[in-house]
């Protein structure tokens, strides 16, 4: 097995600890990102647009409680806005969101050291049915992930959907009256940038697609896909975590409408304008996240879940951190994890899994159905496999801790600096940020990490265990090989696996983005506005 390198040298380090040292030498901070935007993008305002906000005000038992919330998008983005400014335009959910917001919609975040605005969008609960239930997870995410569920087209969630980004665009525009560089997230908002160009032809639009892009055959059966693809090019750079998705994207675009598509260039012309297409893979802040899991609070909820689950220093524990969704490969993971008690019974009573499945749009059967089958599979291995028996606490006998809840991402830390073994088995994603935020928070340069190679994060993570959640052979398989893998080898891989992520954390990727998005916008003219070098 290799050794990890020093990038910056090209020699060998034998000892993981070492390594570790490397990792800390080769951090791009949150300062360095300051100093980059101050002489780059000077007096432009960074304004994010998401569907999910990074934060809610939920008021529990007469409390008023902020939650930061789960995901890798927001936990991700929040770093740089932090470090940035500007301001967030999201939907705000929180059943406190509205008591906390000035007269237009906005509060100051995070409460503690306020750096940015967010402002919240109000969408009723019929119009956020159609336009996110509806046409973005029932037909784009299905559409675009290509996991065996049919994606269903109904026109008047396609019209809601269109009505709810319009909304999203002018909510932009009230935040913005000089320059800006508008920064749209994910396939919620494909339309967002369209209708931000027709009132402000003069800001910088990015929209940076997080899930997958399908191939040609896939995509043609959109009724809408024009206009869709109409809306995405008003963007002048569109961004996706692997080149694969952006050259799909860039084929689709030339089978679908009249332009001129530039694969070389990774360049879109079309009535007289550009839209640039770029790969992008996203990160983590690595030193948030290294610091929250060496945090006392993070010690302190290790021990309380250790007490909880009766997990004692001789059990493995494994740990899974998803949204409840078909695309995760939850029932997989644990199909594979009952394979593994049968094919190695010696893992029996030495082996706890603990499964945070966050609900998610539940209003969908498909999301349902996942949810039931996850319940069946952890059922039927507690029955099979207890872990100890006799007159035990029922925590302390299960094999499987299932959680179903909304976690504030500090609680999940502790989860994650706990396992021994992390699993991302998903049957199809974008990147899949949990396997970064998995080595990130293994300062200690410990643990194992097993991914599926249909998540994003395969390509970066190299030295992490692959296997493919549609073979549960195979994977349970895996799982037995990285658990038994001696003590310096896993140390080794780990620390390969953190340098991976040190050299290009969230702050590497946020200039890379900007700075991609400030160097083509100045090859792209807008119309009736005055190139700055003239």
């Amino acid at each position: 097995m290799d050794s990890p390198r020093d990038t910056r040298t090209g020699t060998t380090i034998e000892d993981p600890e070492r390594a570790e040292g490397a990792f800390r030498l080769r951090r791009t901070t949150r300062e360095e990102l300051l100093q980059w935007s101050r002489a780059f993008m000077r007096d432009k305002k960074l304004v994010v647009v998401s569907n999910r906000e990074p934060y809610t005000h939920q008021r529990e038992s007469g409390q008023l409680r902020i939650v930061r919330n789960v995901g890798g998008l927001t936990v991700a983005l929040d770093s740089v806005v932090q470090a940035l400014g500007g301001t967030w335009v999201a939907y705000g959910h929180g059943n406190a969101d509205k008591s906390v917001v000035d007269a237009r919609s906005r509060v100051r975040l995070p409460e503690n050291d306020p750096t940015f605005t967010l402002k919240r969008v109000w969408i009723s609960r019929d119009d956020y049915q159609l336009y996110y239930s509806g046409f973005s997870n029932g037909a784009l995410w299905p559409l675009c992930h290509v996991v065996y569920v049919r994606p269903r087209f109904v026109l008047e969630e396609w019209e809601r959907y269109c009505e709810i980004n319009r909304r999203f665009a002018e909510a932009v525009c009230e935040e913005v009256e000089d320059g800006a560089l508008v920064f749209i997230q994910d396939y919620h908002l494909a339309m967002a940038a369209k209708y931000i160009k027709e009132r402000r032809p003069d800001l910088d639009v990015a929209l940076f697609w997080h899930i997958p892009w399908p191939n040609a055959e896939v995509f043609r059966i959109l009724p809408w896909r024009r206009e869709l693809l109409e809306g995405m090019l008003a963007n002048d750079v569109i961004g996706f975590h692997i080149r694969g998705h952006a050259m799909n994207f860039l084929d689709i675009v030339g089978d679908t409408i009249e332009s001129r598509v530039d694969n070389e260039q990774m360049v879109v012309h079309r009535g007289g304008e550009r839209t640039w297409v770029r790969n992008f893979p996203i990160s983590v802040d690595a030193d948030q996240i290294g610091l929250m899991a060496e945090s006392a609070h993070t010690r302190e909820s290790i021990a309380a879940i250790r007490e909880r689950f009766g997990i004692g220093d001789d059990t493995v524990v494994s740990v899974g951190v998803d949204r409840m969704d078909y695309t995760k490969g939850i029932p997989e993971r644990l199909d594979a994890i009952e394979r593994m008690f049968e094919k190695y019974p010696e893992w029996v009573g030495k082996f706890t899994h603990i499964q945070i499945g966050v609900p998610t749009r539940i209003e969908l059967r498909e999301y349902r159905e996942v949810a039931t089958r996850t319940r069946n599979a952890v059922r039927r291995i507690n029955e099979r496999f207890p872990r100890r028996r006799g007159r035990v606490r029922e925590e302390h006998a299960r094999t499987v801790h299932l959680i179903e809840k909304n976690h504030d991402f500090r609680d999940v830390v502790p989860y994650l600096r706990l396992a021994d073994l992390c699993s991302v088995t998903s049957l199809h994603d974008g990147m899949n940020l949990v396997a970064k935020e998995y080595v990130a928070a293994r300062t200690d340069v410990n643990g194992t990490l097993v991914v599926s190679p249909f998540a994003g994060a395969a390509l970066e993570l190299g030295r992490a265990w692959l296997a493919s959640p549609y073979d549960r052979e195979t994977l349970a398989d895996t799982f037995h090989l990285a658990l038994t893998e001696k003590p310096k080898a896993r140390r080794a891989r780990m620390a390969a696996l953190r340098e991976t992520v040190a050299r290009h954390n969230i702050f590497d990727w946020a200039i890379e983005v900007f700075d991609t998005v400030q160097r083509l916008s100045l090859r792209t003219p807008h119309e009736g506005v005055e190139p700055p070098w003239r």
